[in-house]
């Protein structure tokens, strides 16, 4: 059974929500690290929001695209945070016509 950990990128539906699984790892050949990135379906019976992390565990397939149940909550969501508003006097540029 496969256990995998990740972010929950989407809750809109029902009982279910999409999850980023990111991993990492080294080039056989060239030794450069790669990332690689996948969303996976899974079902959400716990309630997770949008931004959570979350442990993912892989159970028998529940409809066509989810075979993973989230088991556990591991983070709590992410703080939003607004974007730096520019220093006065900053760098101006010319409208261009």
């Amino acid at each position: 059974m496969k256990v995998v950990q990740g972010v929950v990128i989407s809750d809109k539906m029902n009982k279910a929500a999409v999850v980023l699984i990111e991993r990492s790892y080294r080039h056989p050949v060239y030794g450069k690290i790669l990332r690689r990135k996948k969303k996976i379906h899974a079902s959400n019976e716990i309630g997770t929001k949008a931004g959570q992390m979350v442990k993912l565990s892989e159970t028998r397939p529940i409809s066509k695209t989810i075979a993973f149940k989230i088991s556990e909550i591991v983070g709590e969501k992410k703080n939003e945070e607004e974007p730096p508003t520019p220093a006065p006097g900053g760098i101006r540029r010319a409208k261009v016509k």
